[in-house]
């Protein structure tokens, strides 16, 4: 097939959580047809990867976003009663670039990575499926919850706005998938009429990078007991799970280990997190290999209160066969996982419980990490989590 593939940020290299499955997408899709990317450049240093993406794609357009006027841009929802992410990725050159496009090739269809993007896809006549990865609209309403006034009427007012446009596109897209069978059966419920089209395509892992190996040398004291959490920084999700772990659980861990310390390994990282650093806790900000740091912990932590679905940072973790106690939610998406595998956890006490009983027996938190290992092998690899999108695909092409 040839198709148009939308993206809002561009899929490589895959450093951030929405870039790794947004970037396996691009592969798959790459091998099997004729792809035209559509996408943002929002980070200075992905101008050095344009060439190596474009190299992927029959052709590809890489239109320039500068945050901060883009922030300014999105401003403009206020007035038109759009979600403020509408306008914040509205480009002219991008747009002209699918106009172009569509006028010269005979294409077969459009996906489109997250709900933002759906605005050059809409009104093109042309079979669409989107991926909207994640509920953002129930994110949104979440953070609500989480901050004071105004930011608790803006987010609110995101999640109203972002659910309607979401509800709008689902109407008329080929199919529509979430990153988990719990966020399908969340939109289902918030979009009963498009709830026949909705399923799930769910994130997945490449096990051969991330996994353990004997070469690999240490990048911590010899003297530490290394707790980690790995992730983009500058996330808020992220920085408000370092910040409790770092307040309400490091001080009663270090009572009973002197040892630990606690590494916050992720690019970006807010002056929130910088302000975390000190003698327990290391900010490493951007490191050129996370396999090290995931590798040689005693365990990874993901203590997120405001995310939800598969997370990468956990399945890269069992991958590398290490011990994880995650979010309940975030170990209730991986399909099947027990708690030989991964561990969950709600409050803090569940926390403590958690990581206490294996820095007591080492060897049970190994044996924790291997299983998930085995457990990421049978079912996580990229190819078989997105089988649903390659039968959506087949299904247009057989009708």
């Amino acid at each position: 097939m040839k198709l148009l593939y939308l993206v809002h940020r561009m899929p490589y290299p895959p450093n951030k959580g929405d870039k790794v499955p947004s970037y396996h997408l691009l592969r798959h899709l790459a091998e099997r047809h004729e792809v035209h990317l559509g996408t943002f450049i929002d980070d200075p240093e992905d101008e050095a990867h344009v060439d190596t993406v474009r190299a992927w794609c029959a052709d590809a357009h890489f239109s320039r976003l500068h945050p901060r006027t883009a922030r300014w841009k999105s401003l403009r929802g206020l007035l038109s009663g759009e979600p403020l992410g509408l306008p914040y990725y509205r480009d002219a050159s991008l747009r002209d670039w699918v106009a172009q496009t569509v006028a010269r090739h005979r294409l077969d269809g459009v996906l489109v990575f997250s709900s933002t993007m759906a605005q050059y896809a809409e009104g093109l006549g042309l079979p669409t499926w989107v991926d909207f990865v994640d509920l953002d609209s129930a994110k949104w309403t979440a953070y609500a919850d989480r901050h004071r006034w105004p930011l608790s009427w803006l987010y609110a007012r995101e999640g109203r706005q972002l659910l309607a446009y979401e509800r709008r596109v689902a109407t008329w897209a080929q199919a529509s998938f979430f990153v988990t069978e719990a966020e399908c059966a969340l939109f289902r419920e918030a979009a009963p009429e498009s709830a026949h089209r909705v399923q799930a395509l769910c994130n997945g892992v490449d096990a051969e990078f991330f996994a353990p190996a004997a070469s690999r040398t240490s990048p911590f004291p010899s003297d530490v007991l290394p707790l980690v959490f790995t992730g983009a920084m500058d996330y808020w999700p992220n920085v408000d799970a370092v910040t409790w772990f770092v307040q309400d659980m490091l001080p009663r861990l270090k009572a009973d280990w002197p040892a630990l310390r606690f590494y916050i390994v992720g690019r970006s990282p807010t002056q929130a997190v910088k302000a975390l650093a000190g003698p327990d806790v290391e900010v490493t900000g951007t490191v050129p290999d996370v396999r090290p740091y995931l590798q040689h912990a005693s365990l990874v932590v993901a203590p997120l209160r405001l995310a939800r679905g598969i997370q990468n940072k956990v399945l890269e973790a069992m991958a590398m066969a290490r011990p994880v106690v995650a979010a309940s939610p975030c170990v209730q998406a991986i399909d099947g996982a027990g708690a030989d595998e991964l561990a969950a956890a709600d409050s803090v006490d569940d926390y403590l419980r958690v990581i206490q009983a294996w820095l007591r027996e080492p060897e049970k938190a190994d044996a924790v990490g291997h299983s998930a290992r085995a457990r990421v092998l049978a079912g996580f690899a990229w190819p078989a989590r997105l089988a649903p999108l390659d039968r959506a695909l087949l299904e247009r092409t057989a009708a």
